[in-house]
């Protein structure tokens, strides 16, 4: 079942979301060579709470941290360590959420570590350009196959791949409601989209092949090429008045 929001529950949305979006902000910040995942994960997690949220991630189906971090090839759901120290050249992708009021925000960002080949770079903007793509495409009376479709050729254009395996996803009360909302699809197939859907639409594209591999930690997903992947992901809600993007509180990141 597709819950739809009300206006009222889509501004509740909009503050979880941007103390989610304030989160990402810090994480930035600190994104530099010889800076720990762990060291990020902590300033999230104090960011959120001091804002009076919850970390939607933390104990999240056993996660044990607030934040996914995941660098080079890891494709998403990368745990936090001390040990792991960004390097020069890293791509790191950071994924958070803060649950605000009861309504969950949930975003993510691919940034480069210091100075980053040139394929890091296409990569890192080929995936937000196809995020922008599918927001393009999420309008009322379209098929959510449109928004999944733009995405993917935006991907397939400039010659990486889109991961199948995992997609977006309703959002709401519940980090993860209906519908799944894969990032590739068929044009003009799959459900109608309409007023009050709020969704994460989150495209995750690889160098390399679509195939993944989980690791044996049960969270860590990898391209099973060892290719380079990024994620770029925003809470976003669909109104008569057209898409709001709840986790954007800097435009242009």
């Amino acid at each position: 079942m597709i819950h739809l929001k009300n206006a009222k529950q889509i501004a509740a949305m909009r503050d979880a979301g941007r103390i989610t979006g304030e989160a990402l902000l810090v994480a930035r910040d600190m994104v530099r060579p010889g800076v720990s995942t762990y060291e990020i994960d902590l300033a999230i997690r104090r960011h959120i709470e001091k804002c009076g949220a919850t970390p939607t991630f933390l104990g999240y189906g056993g996660f044990p941290a607030s934040a996914c971090i995941s660098v080079n090839d890891e494709v998403i759901h990368g745990i936090p360590s001390k040990e792991r120290i960004l390097q020069e050249g890293d791509v790191v992708k950071i994924d958070t959420g803060a649950t605000y009021h009861g309504y969950v925000g949930d975003s993510a960002r691919t940034l480069p570590v210091g100075k980053v080949s040139a394929t890091a770079e296409k990569l890192i903007e080929v995936t937000r350009s196809s995020f922008w793509a599918g927001v393009n495409a999420l309008q009322i009376g379209n098929r959510l196959g449109d928004v999944g479709a733009a995405i993917d050729a935006v991907v397939r254009e400039n010659g990486f791949s889109t991961v199948r395996r995992y997609v977006g996803h309703g959002i709401g009360t519940d980090m993860h409601e209906s519908p799944d909302v894969p990032n590739y699809g068929t044009p003009g197939r799959g459900i109608r989209l309409c007023a009050g859907m709020t969704l994460a639409i989150e495209p995750m594209v690889n160098v390399g092949t679509f195939e993944v591999t989980e690791l044996s930690d049960g969270w860590t997903v990898k391209t099973s090429d060892g290719q380079l992947s990024a994620h770029y992901e925003n809470t976003v809600a669909l109104t008569d008045n057209g898409v709001l993007i709840l986790t954007e509180v800097e435009k242009g990141f």
